[in-house]
């Protein structure tokens, strides 16, 4: 049951940014990539913190503690771009869509614990790792026009790539 919440959740975020990505008149501008990719990463930061909350289990935790450090390094370094840069980012449908998913998620997490958080919140670390994952690479990354924020998309990807396969390789485990 906790796999169908985590998954619908996350569908609910690929659609919000396959929706953004439709439309090509509206491909994002940079100051919207930026806010998007913050907001991706402090989303998961923030689930980080509910599993270093709520979970017992020493390899969701480590994996959470995981999360919520390389995330934070990202978007610090995201930070001193879009300030070198002289940016503001722009808050967005697909950053909108992203945040209220997570919020439900966080909302539907809350009231579980032990076994069943841990499950719940690493099934759905691999449902969000996915589409966000995607719209980095199919995206935001070619949609990106300075070639700092671009060079920084594409380091996150790649350390984001690792995240779901951990988050799969755990999630195997859990079951």
């Amino acid at each position: 049951m906790y796999r169908i919440i985590a998954i619908a959740l996350s569908l609910g975020t690929a659609l919000g940014i396959a929706y953004a990505a439709a439309d090509p008149a509206a491909k994002p501008t940079d100051p919207q990539i930026a806010h998007i990719a913050y907001t991706a990463g402090q989303l998961d930061i923030e689930a980080g913190k509910q599993a270093l909350d709520k979970s017992k289990n020493k390899d969701v935790r480590a994996f959470a503690q995981q999360m919520v450090a390389d995330h934070s390094s990202v978007n610090a370094q995201a930070l001193a771009l879009v300030k070198k840069l002289n940016v503001t980012p722009v808050d967005n449908a697909t950053s909108q869509s992203l945040t209220q998913a997570a919020v439900a998620s966080r909302k539907k997490f809350a009231s579980l614990d032990g076994v069943a958080f841990g499950k719940a919140y690493v099934d759905n670390e691999v449902a969000y790792h996915k589409p966000v994952n995607s719209a980095l690479s199919d995206t935001l990354i070619p949609d990106a026009q300075n070639a700092e924020l671009k060079s920084l998309l594409e380091t996150g990807l790649k350390l984001f790539e690792s995240h779901l396969q951990h988050a799969e390789h755990l999630a195997k485990e859990l079951q």
